[in-house]
């Protein structure tokens, strides 16, 4: 039975009083056990009245929190808390692949965000190498081969508390998130910033903050401001940040680091650093991990570099994150293919491969390099210098890809990469743009449609 008394003290919980703000506030209530699952929720009109607001916002923050699987209405008996099941599907991930159908008839895809393949280590060596070898005899193993463990190690930007491997840097985004951010919690993340971690977030039903990032990295003066609205996780991208093509420079991870300590709340806030480039990155890793490894999660990927279906990525960092997260997989898949982590440790070594990276970096580099000349030539703006994709700012985004598409060239659309207001924008894979492509008469017809007016409406968000 719904009373005036807990009306009002769910009211006085609430300080955004917007359909957004309704929602958050109650999800926290909900994450921190105030609402305990099966506590019967006021009714739309209970609680607009304490509120001082129209019954439909209340009702669009019901939706959103019942969208997710927060709560369950049930008509006239109420509402009522439930275990949230995060129901929603990759609603922005699909508007940058919308046009997938359509794909084939596209003489230049540049909308993918993938790597070359012709610029791929060859793996038939090390495939050779790793079919002669026994590898798993028992479920029990451990999930991380030793010896690919003691490389990576090696290799990774600070001293790691706990290391394992999952399934490519979305797994690792995934199974990182589902330990760390709860309904309702505060999150940063970059903008913009990768469609699928905004899609992955308002699944689990966090409370997303964008803070704009320039030429060395996240805006500290707006993180800073973040920061005192208590957020449990930060993800960012130290290099080749996808979409903008920025590296943090040393001197912002450590601004960023600072940033967090002087907070006072270093210790409730998890660091992800999704480094999904890698090896294909020409700039330095800088890792906020250097300054807090034990609240820093650092993912690198091995599928821009070595090969999409390799589907490994390398997760090292905070001991009691990585161990939840791997402990919590042992009732899924249980560890990633031991055949391909072997292959993986061929490839870390060997000097083909590592000849064939460092061409990759070259070529990309002077790919990236050539088509920012020609539109520095004809006044269009992009960002970054680092990575296979190119921000493009364009005076309006539906005309510009229907300029291009016309061209038979794809692109994608810059709105689901968007957590706040932001100028027309496109993201290109310009990494593609190889022997077999004429760069310089796409890089013309890029400038041609940055620069193409429409009317000033976005594609549906």
């Amino acid at each position: 039975m719904i009373t005036d008394s807990s009306t009002l003290e769910i009211a006085n919980g609430i300080n955004d009083r917007s359909a957004r703000g309704i929602a958050t506030a109650i999800g926290r209530m909900i994450s921190s056990g105030e609402l305990v699952i099966g506590t019967q929720l006021p009714t739309v009109r209970q609680l607009s009245r304490k509120l001082g607001v129209s019954p439909t916002t209340v009702g669009e923050a019901w939706r959103s929190l019942a969208e997710v699987g927060a709560i369950e209405t049930l008509g006239r008996n109420g509402s009522f808390v439930r275990q949230p099941t995060g129901p929603g599907g990759p609603r922005r991930y699909r508007q940058v692949a919308a046009d997938s159908d359509h794909r084939g008839h596209f003489a230049l895809d540049l909308s993918t965000g993938t790597p070359d393949s012709t610029l791929l280590p060859d793996l038939r060596t090390a495939l050779a190498r790793v079919s002669s070898q026994t590898l798993t005899s028992s479920y029990l193993d451990h999930p991380v081969l030793p010896q690919l463990e003691e490389a990576l190690r090696h290799r990774w930007p600070f001293v790691p508390e706990e290391l394992t491997v999952v399934d490519g840097a979305m797994d690792a985004l995934d199974r990182i998130a589902q330990v760390v951010v709860r309904l309702g919690d505060r999150v940063v993340v970059e903008h913009p910033t990768f469609p699928p971690l905004l899609d992955l977030l308002e699944k689990i039903g966090a409370d997303v903050i964008g803070i704009e990032v320039d030429a060395q990295g996240m805006n500290v003066e707006a993180l800073t401001a973040a920061l005192e609205q208590k957020p449990t996780a930060l993800f960012l991208q130290p290099r080749a940040q996808n979409p903008t093509g920025v590296t943090m420079t040393a001197q912002r991870a450590k601004q960023i680091a600072d940033a967090i300590i002087a907070s006072g709340h270093s210790e409730s806030i998890t660091i992800i650093e999704d480094d999904h480039a890698g090896d294909i990155a020409v700039g330095e890793l800088n890792s906020i991990g250097n300054y807090l490894p034990t609240r820093t999660v650092h993912i690198r990927s091995y599928s821009k570099s070595h090969g999409p279906d390799l589907r490994l990525a390398a997760v090292g960092g905070a001991g009691d994150v990585i161990s939840a997260a791997a402990n919590r997989r042992l009732l899924g898949p249980g560890w990633s293919s031991r055949i391909l982590q072997a292959v993986l440790l061929e490839l870390l070594d060997d000097q083909a491969t590592l000849e064939a990276l460092s061409h990759a970096r070259d070529e990309y580099s002077r790919r990236r390099r050539e088509v920012v000349q020609i539109l520095n030539e004809r006044n269009v703006f992009s960002t970054g210098t680092d990575g296979i994709n190119l921000w493009v700012r364009v005076s309006d985004e539906r005309s510009a890809l229907m300029t291009l598409a016309a061209q038979g060239i794809g692109a994608a659309p810059g709105t689901p990469f968007l957590v706040n207001a932001h100028p027309d924008s496109m993201r290109l894979t310009v990494g593609l743009l190889g022997a077999a492509s004429d760069l310089e008469a796409t890089a013309q017809a890029i400038a041609l449609a940055a620069t193409t007016s429409g009317s000033g409406r976005r594609g549906q968000r």
